[in-house]
This record gives C-alpha cells, structure tokens and sequence, in this order.
C-alpha cells in the first residue's frame, strides 16, 4: 500500500525544513503524505488497468485484485487533499500546481519512457519532498545544503535503480518500461557503483567542511542499507525483502529529528 514511501516523505521533508531552519505547517505533512500515496497508488492502478493476465509482482497483482476497492480510498484522498489546499501557504500552493503539473504529464508519458522512468520518479520524489520547505525558504540555498540535496536525489536514484534491477524478469513479463530492461544488467550495476562512489565522495567533502555533520552521516547511513542490498542480492530478493529495507532506508532521517 506504500505507506512506507509516505513515511518516508514526510519524514524527509521534516529532515530538510529543520536543516533548512523553517517551519512546515501539519497542512503541508497532510498533502505531502497523502499526494505520494496517490501518486504511487494511481500509478499502480494505472499498470494493471484492463490487464487480464495476473500480474508478475506481489505489489502490483495486490492492486489488480483489489482494483475498485482502492478507487474509494483514493477518491476520498483527492478530496482530503483539495480540502487541506485551502489552508496553505500561497506560495507553497504554487509550487505544489506547478509539480502537480509535471506529475500529471508524467502520468501521461509514462508509457514511452523507455529508460528515463527511474530518473524523473527521482526528481519528482525529490521534488514533492523539498517543496515545501523550499518555498517559505526566504534565502538562497549554502554550498552545503545543495550538496544535501544532489545527495538526496541520488540516494533516491539509487533506490529506484535498484528495485529495476531486482524486477527485471517482472518488469519484461509486464511490459513495464525501466533502466534495467533498456540497457541490462551490467550497465545498471555500474551506474549504480558509481552512483554509491559519488554519494560517498560529496559527503567525505561534506564531512571535512562542516560544523554539522549529523545530515551527512544520516545521508552515509541510507546509502549503506541500499549498498547492502545491492551486495547481497540473493539474500533481499527472496519474498521481496530489497523492497521492504530500501523503502526503510528513507526512514532514517528520524533518528537525526529525535535527536
């Protein structure tokens, strides 16, 4: 039901505003929240639509089977949503038309993108993410919270390369466009070694030009369950297990806002 990826959001916008030093109002948590689970839900729906063979993955043929079942919960989402809009802040609410923008379109191409699937869901998670906090920012980003932010970006990169790789055979069986059925295998593990090589280098950087290297380390930590995932293949794709941990990944960040 991806309520982990919610958690994860709006954990991650919480992460970012106190970095950040500004306050997001529980208006903006709600339409966070709920905007990623109808995202990702639709998206899910939007798979299995008039599919008559069951589906090849767990999340997906969960969906298919209770295709009209979560229409209802959806629907009452959107309206939720268009409730709480009227409560935010103006330019918090032009950034989110903005985004909504882009996830509409999306929505509308996502069948043609052969390879870049994976690179703009990174963008757009990152995106709703850092959307509000971003938009009652009222100066310009420093050197080393746009570095936090490429970090999160790639980190959330990572993690969709990652379950390509681990659904390969599902997403060919599908029909499902993704990085892995484009290019192979091979070339998804290289960009995925460099990827991990990057991550690591900016926030080495990171670490030895700050006072405060509580973000970098809770960056560092993501990255070391999804590597670990990433080396032990075997071991995470039995019953799904590379889903479930990359997804708590993105749950980190908690234990830098409790602390």
């Amino acid at each position: 039901l991806s309520i982990d990826i919610v958690a994860g959001a709006v954990i991650g916008c919480a992460f970012f505003a106190d970095i950040l030093g500004v306050t997001v109002l529980p208006y903006g948590f709600i339409i966070l929240g709920l905007t990623v689970w109808i995202i990702y839900t639709s998206d899910h729906l939007l798979d299995v639509w008039r599919k008559t063979q069951p589906a090849a993955t767990r999340r997906h043929l969960f969906h298919q089977q209770h295709f009209y079942m979560l229409l209802t919960p959806l629907l009452l989402s959107l309206v939720v949503v268009g409730i709480q809009v009227a409560f935010i802040r103006k330019q918090v609410l032009i950034g989110g038309l903005i985004l909504s923008a882009i996830v509409g379109l999306y929505f509308i191409l996502q069948k043609n993108l052969k390879y870049s699937k994976e690179f703009i869901v990174a963008v757009l998670y990152s995106g709703g993410v850092l959307m509000a906090p971003l938009s009652i920012l009222q100066r310009p980003l420093a050197p080393f919270e746009m570095c936090l932010i490429f970090q999160f970006f790639l980190t959330a990169l990572i993690n969709l390369l990652l379950f390509s790789w681990f659904d390969r055979k599902s997403d060919v069986q599908d029909h499902h466009p993704s990085f892995t059925v484009a290019f192979g295998d091979r070339a998804t593990r290289l960009l995925l070694t460099v990827s991990f090589i990057m991550n690591v280098g900016i926030a080495v950087v990171q670490l030895l030009n700050t006072n405060n290297p509580g973000p970098v380390i809770v960056i560092l930590a993501m990255n070391a369950v999804l590597a670990w995932i990433f080396l032990k293949r075997k071991y995470f794709e039995t019953q799904d297990r590379y889903r479930l941990m990359g997804d708590a990944a993105f749950l980190l960040p908690v234990i830098y806002l409790m602390s």
